[in-house]
């Protein structure tokens, strides 16, 4: 097979496609403000590392490397402009033409799943670029039957291993792939030089997360405990297939399975086993729903790709309509368009992007009346990073100390925590195992009656003395992983 096999791109409308998607994303980038998850990222990435306790060390060092808000969305709305011509080219590799390929594009710029990754930079809007690719590259890598042509696969899947742990699923479900479908490329250099690459360039993190005793692991663990097991994580399937899907999509990735499984689309297959054993293995694993969302890309393309064989004239009018109501769809339930009292309502993530200055005014007003050097510790990343980067416009320039997750390794202090203010989601009687003494200083609240998570789990301000101990002899108290 030679690379005449594919058809010409459509390269004007599918990067038209990707332009309108940016130009939408720009307009409402920065409407609300920061979320807690960047925060977290950009003080990770000023502490240049080969690994977190929770991640690998790409996104926070681009991060830290961006270092305010503008740039990081940025960084999320190119990652999703992105995967709009990789989906066209995924499209194209599947023997698509001209509308298949363009479909594919609206589509993935209509999807929630896509959309709603955008609004904030984090491993998971990057991860999905990183899948895309690598499923472009294996299907082209098969098309033209070159061993030079896995090669940029094991490098774009070794960089995904720097991103996130994840890509090692979509790693395992090609394989298997490719195994029960492809077995005769199996026989060749290729698959096997790709995956060696992929692990060179994984080394460091690897090495990393051993030398600190596999901290990815007890993260993985925490994680998992939180989606209520196997139950709870089979109940988060419809999340994925259909709302994140795109409930008008719904039917475009089922035509897709069904083609993949069919005898039209059987030189594919392999695309179809790596959906199911991505999905399987995060169900068994206890992973997020979202995690297994990007294979939703392929059955999307597959999809495209029979919509465009049966060449219907009911079709070419339908499916444009359905794929623009999932884009108002999308857009209203994912992006900050409405008023933050309705947004933050039909979605509790972009409640995370809101008030962080009033928080940290609350904050400064209350550290004001303590000693400058008192220490600040807090409930969680995203409360400790805000205080940080916003702190010091507050004359906020007290030690901030957290002990969630790869803060736990920037501490304990050195000393005592003889007077402590303690922010977060604390209960007064779990801060007295503590310390003697604790009084609650204020609730923090929210701006506009917004329903952050700061609010509905009770968060607050105490101001916390007589410590039973160290900070080395109670950091093991309050460290946690979630």
């Amino acid at each position: 097979m030679t690379d005449v096999d594919r058809g010409p791109v459509a390269w004007r409308p599918v990067l038209s496609v990707g332009l309108v998607v940016g130009v939408v994303h720009l307009a409402v980038a920065t409407r609300y403000g920061w979320h807690h998850d960047e925060f977290y990222y950009v003080i990770t990435g000023r502490h240049p590392a080969l690994g977190y306790v929770d991640q690998p060390p790409l996104v926070p060092l681009l991060a830290a490397l961006a270092g305010s808000l503008w740039p990081l969305r940025l960084l999320a709305i190119a990652a999703q402009v992105a995967c709009v011509p990789l989906a066209a080219l995924l499209a194209a590799e599947f023997g698509g033409q001209r509308r298949a390929q363009i479909m594919s594009a609206a589509v993935i710029g209509a999807c929630p799943l896509f959309v709603g990754s955008s609004v904030l930079f984090g491993t998971t809007v990057t991860d999905q670029v990183v899948w895309l690719a690598l499923f472009v590259l294996v299907a082209r890598a098969l098309r033209v039957g070159r061993t030079t042509a896995w090669l940029w696969a094991g490098v774009v899947a070794g960089v995904g291993l720097e991103n996130k742990d994840t890509i090692a699923v979509a790693l395992a479900g090609i394989a298997v792939g490719l195994f029960v479908c492809r077995r005769d490329v199996l026989r060749t250099a290729g698959p096997w030089l790709a995956g060696g690459i992929a692990v060179v360039l994984a080394v460091p993190n690897i090495v990393w997360d051993a030398s600190h005793g596999w901290p990815n692991v007890a993260m993985a663990h925490a994680l998992a405990a939180k989606q209520g097991g196997l139950l709870g994580t089979v109940a988060q399937l419809p999340l994925l297939a259909i709302v994140a899907a795109g409930p008008p999509l719904v039917a475009l990735w089922v035509i897709g399975l069904r083609w993949l499984a069919s005898q039209a689309g059987r030189a594919h297959r392999w695309m179809l086993v790596t959906a199911i054993v991505v999905v399987v293995v995060f169900v068994v694993t206890n992973g997020k729903y979202y995690y297994a969302g990007p294979v939703l890309a392929g059955l999307f393309a597959a999809g495209a790709v029979r919509v465009e064989s049966v060449g219907s004239a009911g079709g070419r009018r339908r499916w444009p309509i359905v794929i623009a109501v999932s884009a108002v769809l999308a857009v209203v339930f994912e992006l900050p368009v409405l008023p933050a009292t309705a947004s933050t309502v039909v979605n509790p993530q972009l409640a995370q992007t809101y008030g962080w200055p009033e928080f940290v005014d609350q904050v400064a007003h209350a550290a004001a009346t303590l000693p400058a050097d008192t220490p600040i510790f807090t409930g969680d990343y995203g409360e400790a990073g805000s205080l940080t980067i916003f702190g010091p416009g507050d004359g906020l320039h007290n030690p901030i100390y957290s002990g969630h997750n790869n803060y736990t390794l920037w501490g304990p202090p050195p000393g005592r925590p003889d007077t402590v203010l303690c922010v977060g989601k604390f209960s007064a009687a779990g801060l007295r195992q503590v310390w003697h003494q604790v009084r609650e200083i204020a609730p923090i609240t929210a701006p506009d009656g917004i329903r952050t998570s700061d609010v509905t789990q009770h968060a607050g301000i105490y101001l916390c003395q007589q410590p039973r101990g160290t900070w080395a002899q109670l950091w093991p108290y309050l460290r946690h992983f979630d």
